[in-house]
């Protein structure tokens, strides 16, 4: 009876997302004005002529150098709540408290092991 409801109200969900994305789709077509030109199309520098193409190319190390900050800074926070949990909790909750924390942490360290190996933090590549 549950799992019923829950299904109905998610598919309500889905296709009232859908109208709106639609109807948004619609009222953007209809009142919009699209008026493209080279003036418009350009990047806007403070009032001043831009000096270069919007589209600048970046090295993807950056962007993996980035995603591997991101996983880490959000390791902390998930170990935050073992943390204040760890003082809240009797002798054999602390055990499993540990245990858990200590998983999850080898499982980012696999991560990590992994994307050395495959040199995501190398930011230098020596030419022979």
């Amino acid at each position: 009876m549950v799992i019923g409801q829950i299904g109905l109200i998610s598919a309500l969900a889905l296709v009232n997302g859908l109208i709106l994305l639609g109807l948004s789709y619609v009222v953007q077509n209809f009142f919009g004005i699209a008026n493209p030109g080279g003036v418009k199309n350009e990047s806007y520098e403070c009032g001043m002529k831009p000096e270069m193409e919007a589209v600048v190319q970046f090295d993807i190390k950056y962007y993996l150098f980035a995603i591997l900050f991101i996983v880490f800074d959000v390791e902390f926070v998930f170990l935050m709540p073992w943390a204040s949990l760890f003082n809240a909790s009797s002798a054999g909750h602390r055990t499993f408290i540990i245990v858990e924390a200590f998983v999850f942490v080898a499982i980012l360290m696999i991560g990590l092991i992994y994307a050395w190996k495959k040199g995501a933090l190398d930011w230098y590549e020596e030419s022979l």
